[in-house]
């Protein structure tokens, strides 16, 4: 009689729905009472609620500043999303979660965080200073009906930028990362250095490695020679902090709206890479059911890893006096109680957490005040690893595998997407060679077509007409029109004009010229050339920007003239229009 009614009692799988709705049952019949008698939450990831289950597969795009995370997420959606900010400079200072939505709107990070059907309530645990710097963009574009993306502020190099933020960024990302589907990480291909803030981003993504895709974006703005050589140099620096014995996958692109600007072996290699990547996001919604199981599966492990070590430490503890001395002492001697429980308990060693971390956060707790370890309940942890799971995916064994619509959807949302590639490319320009090439003394606008940044696209003004040289006999030259107020070419202010682009900005258009290895002070006009279009200005505005930045007329640019140049092109990209002449609260102090 009692295997007749064991057999009744087995077979729960057939009250599921669905692969989640089987997952949310289970997590919180068998697993969240486990992880709240230990406090799980406390010392890893919050407790988990409904809106974490029912949540869209999530795409986190990880980069340095600049190096186009914000214009891939409108590659893809086809159109602007709420609080987009696209330019040359650090412009995203916020994590921005793209989702559905009926209206075009946006919705601040506190707001989001208790919202019961979103699945950002984990966020909480980060205080107001980092929901401050989260919001949500929703609008209407069938892509997202089916994932959302995560955009993430760029990340500066040297302390400036971590100095300034009011919450843990690597946290933030450790938190992104365990929730979503896909990581990209973004590299630009003029910049491929690893600042120490990006080096610790991506060591916390440890345990994510099969997420994690590579993107080598821009690759169109250098020849197939040195794409090469970028694509050697970007998998030695992602050697030295993604330390697997296997090699990451990297796709080289350029993902944005404009034609492909590269020659033909290039651009077929950057077509077939694009279209790999694509398809690789196609498959995004058809994977989440498996992929849910397997962060599920994770989770169980570390929380059964978990109840071990506190059930163990408990049981070390003395039953009356001395426990504050004892649990120092435990703590001090972590290494070995783990390798004791690793050994009474046969667990894989990489199930336990890291002791450091676990150490940092038992030190806030009273290890007398746990319970002792349950092992009834950690057997039923155990089944649900073994009985329960294997089961609930027999049961929908086309999800994740035969779901051919949710792939089939994914595709029709973004077809849009690669019409570019086809592209006529654009008409060749004449390359100058070494020989003919201008110096920065030579002026941008004389019988060298190309030594200014954007010359090459217009053609070459006529020189003036020679004036007769006057002689005594002669009247005085008639006075030159009045200048722009100051007097002079460009208005020669008075000392006493401050200047317009503040400690601030200077501040951060410097760390962008610094990266374009200046070379005695000067930066060439086709070094500047990528960073200034990266803000999708028309040629002619970007050349106006050019002519009035270049103040010497030495077809460079120093490190005053290129924040001149980037501040101009932040106003025009914000609807300002361009000066006819410089004004005067513009020039530098150091061109006066």
């Amino acid at each position: 009689m009692p295997p007749t009614r064991r057999g009744t009692r087995e077979p729960t799988a057939e009250v599921y729905d669905s692969v989640t709705d089987g997952l949310k049952q289970l997590y919180s019949s068998k697993i969240r009472p486990v992880e709240q008698m230990y406090k799980f939450g406390e010392f890893y990831s919050p407790i988990m609620n409904d809106g974490d289950f029912d949540a869209k597969p999530m795409v986190l795009l990880i980069g340095q500043y600049s190096v186009g995370k914000t214009s891939f997420i409108r590659y893809l959606l086809g159109r602007d999303f709420p609080g987009q900010h696209i330019g040359p400079e650090p412009t995203t200072d916020r994590f921005i979660a793209v989702m559905h939505g009926k209206d075009d709107k946006t919705t601040p990070g506190n707001a989001l965080a208790v919202s019961p059907n979103m699945p950002f309530r984990g966020l909480e645990m980060f205080g107001n200073g980092f929901l401050s710097k989260f919001q949500g963009a929703q609008l209407d574009v069938p892509l997202l009906q089916h994932v959302t993306l995560i955009d993430t502020p760029g990340i500066l190099s040297g302390e400036k930028q971590r100095i300034g933020r009011t919450y843990e960024f690597t946290q933030v990302i450790e938190w992104f990362a365990s929730r979503s589907d896909v990581i990209l990480l973004l590299f630009d291909a003029h910049k491929l250095d690893i600042s120490d803030e990006f080096r610790n981003a991506i060591e916390a993504l440890k345990g994510h490695d099969d997420k994690i895709r590579v993107v080598l974006n821009k690759a169109d703005q250098v020849d197939a020679q040195r794409l090469i050589r970028i694509y050697g140099a970007l998998m030695w620096s992602l050697g030295k902090v993604i330390k697997t014995p296997e090699c990451v996958r990297v796709y080289i692109g350029s993902f944005w709206d404009q034609p492909l600007q590269c020659g033909e072996w290039s651009r077929e290699l950057l077509q077939k890479e694009m279209s790999d990547l694509l398809n690789d996001l196609k498959n995004v919604p058809k994977n989440a059911a498996v992929r849910k199981v397997n962060e599920l599966v994770k989770r169980v492990r570390l929380s059964k890893a978990h109840a071990h070590i506190i059930g163990h430490l408990k049981k070390e503890m003395p039953a009356m006096f001395g426990k504050e001395k004892a649990q120092t002492k435990l703590l001090g001697n972590l290494e070995e109680h783990f390798l004791k429980v690793h050994r009474a308990h046969h667990l894989p060693v990489g199930d336990f957490p890291d002791v450091t971390r676990f150490r940092q956060c038992m030190e806030g707790h009273d290890l007398s005040k746990f319970p002792k370890l349950d092992t009834k309940m950690v057997e039923s942890m155990d089944l649900v690893l073994s009985r329960d799971i294997p089961r609930l995916m027999a049961m929908f064994p086309q999800e994740g595998t035969n779901d051919s619509g949710a792939s089939s959807a994914m595709a029709k949302s973004i077809s849009h997407v690669g019409s570019n590639l086809n592209a006529a490319p654009p008409p060749p320009q004449q390359v100058p060679s070494y020989q003919s090439q201008p110096s920065c003394g030579t002026p941008p606008y004389q019988t060298q077509p190309s030594s200014g940044a954007y010359a090459t696209n217009y053609p070459t003004p006529a020189p003036p007409p020679p004036q007769p040289t006057p002689s005594y006999s002669q009247p005085p030259p008639a006075a030159p029109p009045p200048a722009a107020p100051g007097g002079g070419p460009f208005g020669d202010p008075s000392p006493h004009v401050g200047w317009a682009i503040g400690p601030d900005d200077k501040s951060r258009y410097d760390e962008v010229f610094r990266s374009l290895e200046p070379v005695n002070g000067l930066v060439s006009g086709m070094a500047v050339r990528p960073v200034l279009e990266r803000s999708k200005l028309p040629q002619q505005v970007l050349r106006e920007v050019w002519n009035l930045s270049d103040i010497d007329r030495d077809g460079c640019l120093d490190a005053d003239e290129f924040a001149v140049a980037m501040h101009l092109a932040r106003d025009a990209t914000n609807g300002q229009s361009m000066p006819a002449v410089l004004p005067p609260s513009l020039v530098p102090p150091s061109k006066r």
